[in-house]
Parts: C-alpha cells; structure tokens; sequence
C-alpha cells in the first residue's frame, strides 16, 4: 500500500500543471461559494429577542414565541459557525497542497509518514486498484 501512495504522489508530481489548474477550479469554486456568514445580525438580532423575553417575563406575558425564535436564532448562528469554519477547512487543504506542489521539484524516493498525513485524506482498497484521495478533493488510482 505504501508503495501505491508513494506512486500516486509522484504520478501528482509529474502531472502537477493539471493538478494546480484543479486546485485553482477549487479554489474559485469555495470562493464563489456564499462567503463566510456574518454572524454580527444574528448577534443584535438574538439580544433585542433577549431584551424583549424579559419584559415579556416581567409582565408576565406568554413569551413562547419570543423563546422559539431565540432557539432557532442560535440554531442558525451555530450552523452559520460550523460552515465558515468547513469553508476555512477546504481554503487551509488547498492552499497547503497548492504550496507542497509549487515547492517539489522531485520525485519522492520513500515513503513519508508525516508528508502522507498532510496530503492524503483516505486511501480506499478495492480488489484491482488503490484510489488514494488527497485532501484537496484530488482522487488518483493505482493499479495493484
């Protein structure tokens, strides 16, 4: 198996123009992507809710509906939190990869344990081929 990254990241290395051209289709793709939720509105948004449960609370008015849309306010900012952070994720992998790419100008000769945990997300075993999928998004097969 080892021998089958090692000829997957060299098959990477001697190909890399159409990888980083990938990398670049990537990129822009993530870019594109709605950017990184502001969660400022939800923030004003959930303390004027906060503001009005309590007065709601004071004059002791049903305040079930102002609770709900407290709930579903953070619902929304806890999910708009966890999709920025996957966004940065993916901006992190590619740039990583783009950098490891650009800076080898040779074949690898061994295996690297540290270099195979940095580039490579999974390796799948099938019964003819190997599908060694970089975290990039990047998939290359070996025949075994």
């Amino acid at each position: 198996m080892q021998t089958a990254v090692v000829k997957a990241i060299n098959e990477l290395l001697a190909n890399k123009e159409p990888f980083l051209s990938t990398l670049q289709k990537n990129i822009d793709t993530i870019f594109n992507e709605e950017s990184d939720n502001d969660t400022d509105e939800l923030d004003s948004k959930l303390e004027e809710l906060q503001i009005e449960l309590l007065k709601q609370a004071k004059s002791k008015n049903d305040y079930d509906n102002v609770a709900d849309e407290i709930y579903r306010l953070r619902e929304m900012k806890q999910n708009s939190l966890v999709e920025n952070a996957e966004r940065e994720g993916k901006r992190q992998r590619i740039a990583e990869m783009t950098a490891f790419l650009n800076e080898q100008s040779h074949e690898l000769e061994e295996y690297d344990e540290q270099l195979v945990r940095r580039l490579i997300e999974k390796v799948t075993i099938r019964d003819d081929r190997i599908e060694v999928e970089f975290k990039s998004g990047v998939k290359i097969e070996e025949m075994i």
